[in-house]
């Protein structure tokens, strides 16, 4: 089913800003989580759990789910298919392993943010509660990595991309044929 190019705009539209949102949210959840990661001070650290909490559940997780949504529906509605090239699998793939570790990852974030939270939690607990730098940072990566797949899109077709422009291009060729036949025949 290819949409038509109204409905197809505002479906890119809707991607490209859910995943450009995406990549803005994770940059601010690794900003606090570098303040975790650096700070020495109590508050600092309590404070920055506790954003990172709101930030990943509130603002990444959603942000993701609306990239992977929307990403679905722009690859089955328009000429690039889900399964025809091997940039469009690819980027689904990570997306798909981002946000089921991101998913996975809030819940250490939710734990961390828990025990910031308790106001009896010592500065010295809260120094040993550690941080997600490596995921946030890893992350960032991954959808950096998604973004210049799209915006590049490398040559590739799978055998199913082949197999459908094949049939695409028979039933052109017949098309013709069969004009040329009525044609013939008039």
């Amino acid at each position: 089913m290819i949409m038509t190019p109204r409905v197809r705009k505002f479906a890119l539209a809707a991607h490209i800003a859910t995943s450009v949102g995406w990549v803005g949210a994770v940059a601010g959840y690794v900003a606090l989580d570098v303040a975790a990661a650096m700070g020495r001070d109590a508050q600092t650290l309590r404070v920055a759990y506790i954003g990172m909490e709101w930030i990943a559940w509130y603002v990444v997780v959603p942000l993701a789910l609306a990239s992977l949504l929307t990403g679905l529906v722009v690859s089955v509605g328009t000429r690039w298919g889900l399964f025809r090239h091997y940039w469009v699998l690819i980027s689904l793939l990570l997306t798909v392993v981002a946000t089921f570790v991101l998913l996975v990852q809030t819940q250490t974030v939710s734990y961390f943010a828990g025990v910031a939270a308790d106001p009896t939690t010592s500065g010295d607990d809260l120094h040993a509660l550690g941080s997600t730098l490596v995921h946030s940072v890893g992350g960032t990566v991954v959808l950096l990595v998604i973004l210049v797949l799209n915006v590049y899109k490398p040559r590739g077709m799978t055998r199913y991309g082949w197999r459908k422009q094949d049939e695409r291009r028979g039933a052109v060729r017949r098309s013709k044929q069969d004009e040329r036949r009525t044609l013939r025949g008039t």
